[in-house]
């Protein structure tokens, strides 16, 4: 049996590390944790969704911060094992790769008729896995906006508008143009938030009703 070539390896590393990935993430935790707890399905109260901002709609604030950790966690773990796998020290694209595809498997899970979450702890998930110190860029970004403006949602757009510049600025091409995707899919999947954000009718953190 003759050796594989370089173009044959990247293929595999690439249909590899995306099927990791997105198995990873279309695992519904808050869906799971929600039924676990006895508190019925998630998807039917609030806005529908699997996330962490949907399960707090339940009152129990435990459990909506346990789905935003399994949650990032879920694309940090896609994303370590995809660098490990087939990535190295200077080549990052499996593990992004991997991360992108526990993004999209969270969005977008199978197992749900496709209908998952927005996208943010898993976005940040990914930058935990591959770039950690982009974690503290996010987090200083959506702190610095959430005190202006008092919204979470609008802190979360920003923030994911800042990463791709400061990656590419840290001469990161290819993770600036993988965190751009993720960013065009977030803001698509706030559509509603940035409506409300339009019309003054978003809900403001601490704000009850």
């Amino acid at each position: 049996m003759t050796s594989l070539d370089y173009s044959q390896v990247s293929v595999i590393a690439l249909i590899a590390s995306l099927a990791i990935g997105y198995l990873l993430g279309s695992i519904p935790f808050g869906l799971l944790l929600t039924r676990m707890a006895g508190l019925g399905d998630v998807r039917k109260i609030g806005s529908g969704n699997i996330g962490a901002t949907n399960v707090l709609r339940t009152g129990n604030k435990k459990l909506a911060a346990a789905t935003l950790l399994l949650d990032a966690f879920k694309a940090t773990a896609a994303a370590l094992i995809a660098q490990k796998l087939f990535g190295s020290d200077s080549v990052h694209l499996p593990g992004l790769l991997g991360g992108f595809a526990a993004f999209i498997g969270h969005l977008f899970p199978v197992w749900l008729g496709f209908k998952g979450g927005k996208g943010v702890a898993t976005y940040i998930g990914t930058l935990l896995g591959i770039f950690p110190l982009m974690v503290l860029v996010f987090a200083i970004v959506w702190l610095s906006i959430a005190f202006l403006s008092r919204y979470s949602s609008l802190s979360a757009l920003v923030a994911t508008l800042v990463i791709p510049v400061a990656l590419w600025i840290l001469g990161q091409p290819e993770a600036a143009l993988v965190t751009s995707a993720m960013t065009v899919i977030t803001w698509g999947k706030h559509k509603a938030n940035i409506e409300r954000l339009i019309s003054g009718t978003e809900s403001k953190i601490g704000k009850k009703g």
